[in-house]
């Protein structure tokens, strides 16, 4: 048993967590809403908590920087190779809340009960931080009533504290389906909340020398799950505001908290660092008040390269157009044929679901001084957005184009101009991506109720922005429906991607269908090779 947390624990806590992690993995990755084959939440926290592993493994040596006790660099050390390593939105917020405890604990001189419930608090406010559009039923309802229930046992025996932590995640967990209806409707809880309460059953256990209960066998009702909804800014903003600023952490949340009342789209990134420190913050903002808005900045620090854009505008001649050189596309693909495309379009590209170190190499190796990024899957968007504050810290400039499909990516390259501003250059291609609308045709993994009626394991679903618009029995003519679909809303182009398991003639099937049915418009298909899904459609 211990009294405090010390170097040697922290790492026994990070190697017990990866094995539990890891033993639950596909029951994790099961934990999905959604019955397309493609959940990885389980994959992607492994993936994560290993970097961290081999990260603490190669600087236990090193020594502590600034002060830092053994403890807390070991917790730093964690922090940022989870941070390299995290994929998907499950793998960022578990590094935002390592990271949250490192700088909580980084220099306390003994890890008591008390100390780790504030830092377990500091490691919720890090990880609500890290998500635009914080939702309860998450990991973060989880980790927030772990944090409650450790400062609510008032004691500095950290035995009692670990175990009222731990407790509570427990019965939050339960409690998501309460929280989020597309859980309660699948019969499961939050998968990323399963994931942190086995992390904090590893500490339980490192902490008291016992072993935690074994785990709630989780499994699905017989009421299964709607699609999630999709969210975008609102056109009522004219212009883009974006700037660079030096301000302290506490500055950039009272401007944070004005421009939210000002208008829409905001993010606010920066290198993190205590409430008392300075740091450098990338700024973004839809208003309608331009003043307004760079007058935060100016009350909160010091902005530069400030960048003012009018949607009404774009399309116009640059005043002064930056050079062509010195400029990058990084792109996200999972499949051969799509990565060939991409590359064809003089694009670096990183294969499917990469991790915050893979898209920061990938950025680095371009050596341009101005990068897009286009991610071509919601969950890897807060890995690019990690990367992209990573490569601001080293001088580049990153945009990230939130790009859900590779179809929306195909759309946004070929309006490349490199005579355009670089800012204007990544609106008009965040522009062409958000006017292409993509479909996904797979086969259901599992039975489920969806928007568009029941579904059955091996079902051919048609899903039109993540939402199931279709179901049907045959591939061909599901395929060929919901380009009909598409088509009814108008379009010029459409370009279809067949995946790997794609059956021979598919392209050419939903081609010819198109022709009869749609004379005026133009089909581009070309091989893909992506996993799960035999069709990609987009719509132009």
């Amino acid at each position: 048993m211990l009294d405090t947390l010390d170097a040697a624990a922290v790492g026994r806590w990070c190697a017990s967590g990866l094995a539990a992690l890891r033993r639950h993995q596909v029951e994790i990755d099961e934990l999905n809403v959604y019955p397309v084959p493609d959940g990885d939440t389980g994959t992607n926290l492994v993936l994560t908590l290993t970097s961290a592993q081999q990260a603490l493994s190669r600087g236990l040596g090193t020594l502590p920087e600034d002060g830092a006790t053994a403890h807390g660099h070991a917790l730093r050390l964690m922090a940022r190779g989870a941070l390299l390593g995290a994929r998907g939105n499950s793998g960022v917020i578990l590094s935002q809340l390592l990271r949250g405890l490192a700088d909580a604990l980084g220099v306390v001189p003994t890890v008591a009960g008390r100390a780790l419930a504030g830092a377990l608090r500091d490691a919720t406010t890090a990880a609500y931080a890290a998500v635009a559009r914080p939702v309860e039923g998450t990991v973060l309802s989880v980790v927030a009533a772990a944090a409650t229930a450790a400062e609510q046992a008032d004691s500095d025996d950290l035995r009692t504290v670990v175990r009222a932590a731990a407790g509570e995640a427990a019965r939050a967990l339960a409690r998501t389906p309460e929280q989020l209806p597309a859980l309660a409707r699948a019969g499961v809880v939050d998968a990323g909340g399963r994931g942190l309460c086995l992390l904090l059953d590893a500490l339980v256990e490192v902490v008291t020398g016992e072993s935690p209960p074994g785990p709630t066998p989780v499994t699905r009702t017989v009421r299964p799950p709607l699609t999630a909804v999709r969210e975008t800014g609102s056109t009522g903003y004219a212009y883009e505001v974006q700037f660079l600023l030096d301000a302290p952490h506490d500055a950039v949340t009272r401007m944070r908290a004005e421009l939210a009342t000002l208008g829409d789209s905001l993010v606010v990134v920066g290198d993190g660092g205590s409430p008392a420190e300075s740091g450098t913050w990338n700024v973004h903002v839809h208003v309608n008040d331009v003043g307004a808005a760079v007058e935060a900045g100016v009350a909160a620090g010091r902005p530069y390269r400030i960048s003012v854009t009018r949607f009404a505008d774009q399309g116009a001649p640059a005043a002064r157009p930056e050079p062509a050189d010195g400029r990058a596309a990084v792109v996200v693909a999972a499949g051969v044929g799509i990565a060939e495309l991409f590359g064809g379009e003089g694009a670096t590209v990183v294969p499917g679901n990469p991790s915050t170190g893979e898209l920061l190499d990938a950025i680095r190796a371009t050596a341009a001084a101005r990068v897009v990024v286009l991610p071509n899957d919601p969950n890897t968007q807060a890995v690019a957005n990690a990367a992209a504050r990573e490569a601001h810290r080293l001088g580049v400039q990153v945009s990230v184009v939130p790009t859900r499909s590779p179809v929306q990516a195909l759309a946004a390259l070929a309006v490349r101009d490199p005579q355009r501003r670089f800012a204007d250059d990544v609106i008009a291609m965040a522009e062409a991506a958000g006017a292409c609308r993509y479909a996904e045709v797979c086969h259901a993994s599992r039975e489920a109720l969806t928007v568009a009626g029941p579904c059955r394991p091996g079902d051919v679903l048609a899903l039109v922005e993540g939402e199931v618009h279709l179901i049907g029995s045959d591939l061909v003519d599901t395929c060929a429906a919901v380009v009909d679909r598409m088509l009814g809303g108008g379009g010029e182009l459409v370009t279809l991607l067949t995946g790997a398991d794609a059956p021979a003639g598919l392209a050419e099937a939903v081609r010819e269908h198109v022709s009869r049915r749609w004379p005026f418009v133009e089909v581009q298909a070309y091989p893909g090779g992506q996993p799960h899904y035999p069709l990609l459609v987009g719509v132009e």
